[in-house]
C-alpha cells in the first residue's frame, strides 16, 4: 500500500467522523447569524492576539488574556456558540491524536 494512498484515506476517514461532521455543521449554523459570526470573529482576534504575545514575549498579556476570557463567557452563553466551541474542542482533540500517533512512529528519526 502507497503511504499517500493511506494519508488519503485517512483525510477521507477524518471527513467522515462524527467530531468533524459536527464541528462543520457548527460552523455553518454559526455563518447564518451574521451578528454572532462578527463576535466569534472578534473573540478570534483576541485569542491570535493572545497567543502571539505569548510567542514573542514569553509572558501573558493578562490585560488582553482577561479581556478575551470576558468575551469567551459572554459568547458561550448563547447556545450557537457555545455548540461551537464544543464541536471544534472535539476536533481538535482528534487532530491533535492523529498528529500524536504520527509523532510517535516518528520520533526515532525525529530526535
Amino acid at each position: 500500500m502507497n503511504i499517500y494512498d493511506t494519508a488519503n484515506r485517512l483525510a477521507q476517514e477524518i471527513k467522515q467522523s462524527e467530531e468533524y461532521m459536527n464541528y462543520k455543521m457548527a460552523k455553518q449554523a454559526l455563518n447564518l447569524n451574521k451578528d454572532l459570526k462578527e463576535k466569534m470573529a472578534e473573540f478570534e482576534k483576541m485569542r491570535y492576539d493572545v497567543q502571539i504575545h505569548m510567542m514573542q514575549t514569553g509572558k501573558q498579556d493578562e490585560e488582553k488574556y482577561k479581556e478575551m476570557q470576558n468575551k469567551y463567557a459572554e459568547l458561550i452563553e448563547i447556545d450557537e456558540a457555545k455548540k461551537f466551541f464544543e464541536a471544534e474542542t472535539k476536533f481538535n482533540i482528534v487532530i491533535a491524536d492523529v498528529n500524536r500517533i504520527i509523532g510517535e512512529a516518528i520520533k526515532d528519526v525525529m530526535q
